[in-house]
Formats: structure tokens, C-alpha cells, sequence
């Protein structure tokens, strides 16, 4: 059976709504997919505001944003599917929403996006509250995009995305393993701000910068990156307890060369932790995908420093760079609409694999 579904996707970076319209067919247990239309639509600064400031809202205007921020979804899914000649296609929305609160520990994560309200504006039935059933099980809920690798992109060893939060993810002889790595566009991009820039573009700015090591050497020894996997990080760890140690401490090109040398230091050495003891002589081959795979700086320090722990950094075509995620989220909801496991409790730490997501009928009866 084919299955023409929209993945959606909002990241920590704030980039934008990505929507990603494929069509996957699975036979005898193997998948395959092809990518037929994307769009990434920027956030203008109203919603800018609302995503970073949601976690200091009152109870009451928290639901006010979800709601009205699930409508924005439906609303631009709309436009999408009517600009591309869609109409009667999509049998299937799969939407992560954007992630506000993630409290593993208290067995919480919320993603703004109410999905009842996208059923509703787009008459298509809609997959929801991916995470949600994993933290239940006690799992960090993340990360949750090991499963599409997987069935999707199996001749990769390892997969390191680069969005505002940097995973990476790794299918073991004996279990598949995935967790988050450190912050990574989120604060790359607040500190290009400072140079009243969005984003550094190629990693110039910071290529123009000086390593600061004593800096450096107080992010290295952040107790996060000490701990054992599976685990995951909340989006204020980056605004919260990295970008303050990093404001006011050196001229900000420094500050973007420091912080791009923190992030390829900790990928190269969680990369060389899972493979450590399953050399072949052959590197192992790191699926590169996210924003950050666009900063040619960033991607040249993590090459040097990955082949020296058996690893090559393999970079893909742009539209898989930019829309791998929001395409496995398509994947996630078929796999719930058939009721079959889309999440591995081997990456989570939930006590056992299970099939996540609300579902919304947005079509009539």
C-alpha cells in the first residue's frame, strides 16, 4: 500500500514550520519513501515571540497559544497542499508540534500545536503527541527520529542531526542507541544575533574567530555531557545555562569559534564512545542532516575531528538536509495509524518499545 502523507516539523532553532509531503510503501518489511513536494515557511516575528516566550506564559494563555498555534498549522498546511495542487491527496498529517516543556524526570513533555485543531481546518486526518506515550513509559521521549532512520536510511551507520539541538544516533550490533548531544543552532544562532545576523551563514563569522580554552574547557565540563545515555535535553538548556556563560565572555566571533569547537568536540567524542570496540578498520559513515549541515566551518571541524575517531562525516543532498525530520515524521504517523511500534525504548529508556501519538479524524464519516 502507498501512503501519501504531510510530515511536520518545528525545531528549537526557530527556523520555521517545515512541512514535507512524501508518499512511502513498505514491502516485506522494507520501507521506502520519495520526497514530492517541501517548504520550510519562516515564522514571522509574532510567532517568534510566542514559541520563545511560551514556557513563561500563565496557564491559561499557554492553552490560548497551543490552540491558536494549532490553527496556524492547519492554516499553512492549507496553502501547502492548495499551492502544490494537492487537494484530495494527503490521507495523513503527522505533526510534531514545537517543543515548550520537557521534563522526563516528571514524566512531561508538551508540544504546542493543539492537533484537534489542524483535523478541523484541514479535513485530514492528523497523528499528534508523538512523544507523550514514551515519557509514560518512564523514556525521555527522545530522541524519536531512530525509527525512520532505521526502516528509511539503513545503509548509514550513524546519524547526527544539527538542528537547534544536536542527537545523534547509532544502530549497534546488539541495540539501536540515540540520544541528545549537546546545544548546537539554537545557541549559534543567538550569538550571530549579536552581530545583528540570523544565522552564520557558512560558519564565516565564526571561522574568523580564536578558540578560547578556558571557555571552552567550562562547556566541556558541563555535568550533562558526563552522564550516561539514553538522554535527552529540555530547548532552555541552550538559553538558560549555555548562552549566559558564553554572553559577555570574549568578542562574539570568539564566542562562535568557541562554541562551534564545544560542538564538534562533544559529537566526535559521543561518536567515538558508541563505536569504541566496533572498529572493522573501515570509518564508520555519519549521516549529517539539519540546519547546521549548511555551516561549512562547522562541518570541516567535525570531519577532522571525526576521522580521528574511525567516523566520516557524510553530508547528503540539500532537500534531505533541510526535511529528513519532518519526512520521519510522516513515517511516525503511519506507523501509529497502523498501530505498530514508532518508538524504540532502546534510545528512550522507557521500559518497553510503544506506538505514540493521538490521533485526530478530521475527515467526516
Amino acid at each position: 500500500m502507498v501512503y501519501r502523507v504531510i510530515g511536520l516539523m518545528s525545531g528549537s532553532s526557530l527556523d520555521g514550520l517545515d512541512i514535507a509531503f512524501a508518499t512511502f510503501q513498505e514491502s516485506s518489511g522494507k520501507w521506502q519513501y520519495e520526497l514530492k513536494a517541501s517548504a520550510c515557511i519562516p515564522y514571522d516575528e509574532h510567532w517568534k515571540e510566542m514559541l520563545t516566550n511560551a514556557h513563561d506564559m500563565s496557564a491559561i494563555d499557554y492553552q490560548l497559544c497551543h490552540t491558536s498555534y494549532g490553527r496556524y498549522i492547519g492554516e499553512q498546511v492549507n496553502r501547502f497542499i492548495a499551492s502544490n495542487g494537492l487537494d484530495y491527496q494527503i490521507q495523513l498529517i503527522a505533526s510534531h508540534g514545537h517543543t515548550v516543556f520537557h521534563l522526563p524526570k516528571h514524566f512531561l513533555t508538551t508540544q504546542l500545536g493543539e492537533g484537534a485543531q489542524i483535523a478541523a481546518l484541514t479535513g485530514i486526518n492528523v497523528v499528534s503527541d508523538l512523544r507523550n506515550m514514551d515519557l509514560a513509559l518512564g523514556g525521555q521521549g527522545a530522541p524519536i527520529v531512530p525509527i525512520g532512520e532505521k526502516l528509511l536510511l539503513s545503509e548509514y551507520d550513524m546519524f547526527l542531526n544539527l538542528g537547534g539541538i544536536a542527537n545523534i544516533s547509532y544502530n549497534s550490533p546488539d541495540r539501536y542507541i540515540a540520544f541528545d548531544v549537546c546545544p548546537a543552532n539554537r545557541v549559534l544562532n543567538l550569538l550571530s544575533r549579536q552581530l545583528d545576523q540570523d544565522y552564520d551563514e557558512d560558519g564565516r563569522l565564526a571561522s574568523e574567530g580564536k578558540v578560547l580554552d578556558d571557555l571552552l574547557n567550562t562547556l566541556n565540563q558541563l555535568e550533562y555531557y558526563s552522564q550516561p545515555y539514553p538522554k535527552s535535553l529540555a530547548n532552555n538548556f541552550g538559553t538558560e545555562i549555555i548562552f549566559p556563560i558564553l554572553h559577555g565572555s570574549g568578542h562574539t566571533k570568539d564566542l562562535l569559534r568557541t562554541y562551534v569547537e564545544h560542538i564538534a568536540m562533544q559529537v566526535s567524542n559521543s561518536a567515538g564512545d558508541l563505536i569504541k570496540g566496533n572498529q572493522t578498520g573501515v570509518p564508520k559513515r555519519i549521516l549529517v542532516t539539519g540546519g547546521g549541515a549548511h555551516n561549512r566551518f562547522l562541518i570541516s571541524r567535525l570531519k577532522e575531528l571525526t576521522k580521528a575517531r574511525g567516523a566520516e562525516i557524510v553530508v547528503p543532498e540539500n532537500q534531505l538536509i533541510d526535511f529528513k525530520e519532518a519526512i520521519i515524521m510522516g513515517l511516525i504517523g503511519i506507523l501509529r495509524w497502523r498501530e505498530e511500534n514508532n518508538v524504540f525504548a532502546s534510545v528512550t529508556g522507557a521500559s518497553r518499545n510503544s506506538i505514540g501519538g493521538a490521533v485526530w479524524i478530521g475527515q467526516e464519516a
